[in-house]
């Protein structure tokens, strides 16, 4: 495994410290930044709330978050260094007359220090809070802010977060992050294009028969009820996740690593998506909406059920898209998108599946083609799957069976997640794996287009049973084309 650089020292406040990502993911994630020696010591971590509590209670807190996150491999000696630059402050954020003077007073005043303010908070809540900090004069020289996604419920207001950012904050100040850019399967897809020859020559229309890319969820709603139905899968997981790994498969070689030529061949993409009209989503999309099944052996409720206090909600659970891109590589290559909640199981995949060969020099039983399969979860590894012969006397019996990388089997060390790669970024100031405002604005756009055509052709969802693979349809629109979604095994 590469070796941990250290970073420079800096201070981050977490405003909505003690909420559920902060104690699932940021503070696990910098405690093992700290336990792996990045983290200087005359660095701060500053958690905000409105919620009454001095520092000493929320270092118990971020203790156990920290300490549920790391299981075996929790070090007491680790905790005892990481604990001395926990703060707490209580704020709140959204109000300029808040006492930010106390913030202050834990900021360094070191020039050129890295000054990171992290918004886990609701959306809504980002333009307010990024102006208190504007008018409490933390905003300059080297600050930076963090936005977790999704930025907006549609393009208007992704415009208005981000022209209400902008009053504060320069562009190159604002980091919008989507955690599966942070996975190490994903960075390694550019990794596997352009440093290898192998591949590169074969990425088109010419050699690639169709991609697949599937973010599946076995879990229901979590805790996120009122949030996920306003939202809904499309909203939730294709304008973010699913539109970033398209945008990544799909996209021209950069000409250098350099953030803003990275996040330019994205956009290309992006606008080269063809839109899909009200007459054609029926046929080109599936909306679908889990009822009653089962989940790990026991029975589950269908998702308004869930609700409880939302009766005949039409917001979608799962969502699967036939898209097309436009221009010369991917001309007439369909991208199949598919995401749901309360699947069979949870995994992520994309599937890169080449044409078969021109001729069937073994009979049927070569039928099988050429696939690469990038896991991003749950165990991350690429597989590439060829033909070969079947070992044995008795004829010549053609199988196919994978190349496989599997990171848990070849790095045995334990390597950093999403969030300790993206937050060591944020500090370095390194934006290649975050989105840029006219990225995030060109994926509205095109969901926008999606989500009118729902509503012109008064599409609803489908129902499915929890613990399946989605609505019927969803493999309807894969056998109209003679093709089938990936499953392994």
């Amino acid at each position: 495994m590469a070796k941990f650089v250290p970073v420079e020292p800096f201070d981050i406040v977490i405003f909505g410290g003690t909420g559920d990502l902060s104690r699932r993911k940021l503070l696990p994630a910098l405690y093992h930044r700290w336990a792996d020696g990045q983290i200087p010591e005359n660095s701060s971590i500053i958690g905000t709330a409105r919620s009454e509590m001095d520092t000493e209670a929320y270092r118990a807190l971020a203790r156990e978050a920290c300490q549920k996150a790391s299981g075996k491999s929790w070090d007491e000696v680790a905790w005892e260094g990481f604990s001395r630059i926990l703060h707490y402050v209580t704020i709140d954020a959204t109000d300029p007359a808040g006492d930010w003077a106390g913030l202050s007073q834990k900021l360094s005043d070191e020039e050129g220090r890295p000054r990171i303010f992290y918004l886990a908070v609701s959306p809504h809540l980002y333009v307010d809070i990024c102006r208190s900090i504007g008018g409490a004069g933390l905003s300059g020289g080297n600050s930076r802010v963090v936005l977790e996604k999704p930025i907006g419920t549609d393009l208007a207001s992704a415009q208005a977060i981000n022209d209400g950012v902008a009053e504060v904050f320069a562009e190159r100040q604002v980091f919008r992050i989507d955690h599966y850019l942070g996975k190490e399967t994903v960075q390694n897809l550019m990794v596997l294009r352009f440093a290898n020859i192998l591949f590169e020559p074969l990425w088109s229309q010419n050699y690639i028969d169709h991609v697949q890319i599937t973010v599946s969820e076995d879990l229901g709603l979590e805790g996120r009820a009122d949030y996920y139905n306003r939202s809904g899968a499309l909203r939730d997981m294709v304008q973010n996740h699913l539109l970033q790994l398209l945008c990544l498969t799909a996209m021209e070689p950069p000409n250098d690593l350099e953030d803003d030529d990275i996040r330019t061949e994205k956009i290309k993409v992006l606008r080269a998506l063809r839109p899909i009209a009200s007459q054609e989503a029926k046929r080109l999309t599936v909306r679908g909406q889990y009822a009653a099944g089962m989940h790990g052996g026991q029975p589950v409720k269908g998702y308004v059920d869930e609700l409880s206090s939302v009766e005949g909600s039409k917001t979608e659970t799962f969502v699967a898209i036939k898209a097309e891109i436009n221009n010369w590589r991917w001309s007439g290559v369909p991208f199949y998108l598919r995401t749901g909640k309360r699947m069979s199981s949870r995994h992520s995949d994309i599937v890169i599946q080449f044409r078969k060969a021109p001729h069937n020099l073994f009979g049927e039983q070569s039928g099988n083609v050429n696939k690469l399969v990038i896991r991003l979860q749950p165990d991350e590894a690429v597989r590439l799957y060829v033909q070969i012969k079947e070992p044995g006397p008795g004829g010549l019996r053609v199988k196919s069976l994978p190349l496989n990388l599997s990171y848990a089997e070849s790095f045995m060390l334990r390597y950093p997640d999403a969030y300790e790669r993206l937050l060591m970024d944020v500090v370095r100031g390194n934006l290649s794996l975050f989105m840029r405002r006219d990225e995030v604005e060109a994926a509205w756009r095109w969901v926008d287009g999606l989500i009118e055509a729902w509503e012109v052709s008064s599409y609803t969802p489908e129902a499915y049973p929890a613990g399946t693979d989605g609505p019927m349809s969803a493999a309807m629109l894969m056998d109209r084309d003679n093709r089938s979604w990936w499953k392994e095994g």
